[in-house]
């Protein structure tokens, strides 16, 4: 559970680059409601607070274009998007309500090489955002979350920067070309079963 300072914290910090796991209900197509953000707004979803967690962050490794609004990472309403399967991936999982958050900061870049090439030219760029990605995760309150990576290069950089800090897992990327039901079973294989606070450190 989030309190609401710590909400509010966050939104007013870094909500022009992260977001948390909760959607609102599909309608009669699959997107619709992806980009409804009333359900982030705890004065209009009085229950939000209960679901909000910090015990996993989920972790893209950049945006691909400029976040209009806040809290509005993750919640992509464009055709090409494919943000809809995370709704229906973590749909009444322990990992509905996790804090997500991008691993690189306003950079905005589609090309997962280039941003990975721009990097490994600019250690010191790296560094800086590992180091806001840390202040993240101190204001989220929660000792050692796990950590869940959206696709190899994600990882990758985590593991190199983070790896002896967090257990890091990784998982295939949202916008593979997999349904969202075959997506939602990828999950199910290689994400851990329990994630409450008291027993992080010991998921194998």
């Amino acid at each position: 559970m989030i309190n609401l300072q710590t909400f509010c914290k966050i939104r007013e910090q870094f909500g022009h680059f992260a977001s948390w796991a909760v959607w609102a209900e599909e309608g009669k197509k699959t997107k619709d409601n992806i980009d409804d953000l009333t359900v982030l707004d705890p004065e209009q979803n009085p229950a939000l607070l209960d679901v909000l967690h910090g015990n996993t962050v989920l972790l893209g490794l950049n945006i691909s274009r400029k976040i209009e609004r806040s809290l509005g990472n993750f919640h992509d309403p464009r055709p090409m998007a494919t943000d809809f399967k995370i709704r229906y991936a973590l749909k009444e999982t322990p990992y509905w309500g996790s804090y997500m958050t991008d691993i690189i900061k306003d950079f905005e870049e589609k090309a997962s090489g280039k941003m990975m090439k721009f990097l490994r030219e600019n250690a010191d760029f790296e560094q800086k955002n590992i180091q806001m990605l840390r202040e993240e995760i101190e204001v989220l309150g929660v000792p050692n979350p796990i950590l869940i990576t959206f696709g190899k290069d994600a990882g990758l950089l985590a593991k190199r920067n983070l790896g002896e800090e967090f257990q890091i897992v990784c998982i295939p990327h949202y916008a593979n070309y997999i349904s969202k039901e075959n997506y939602r079973l990828q999950l199910e294989k290689v994400l851990p079963k329990t994630i409450t606070n008291t027993n992080i450190l010991h998921i194998k």
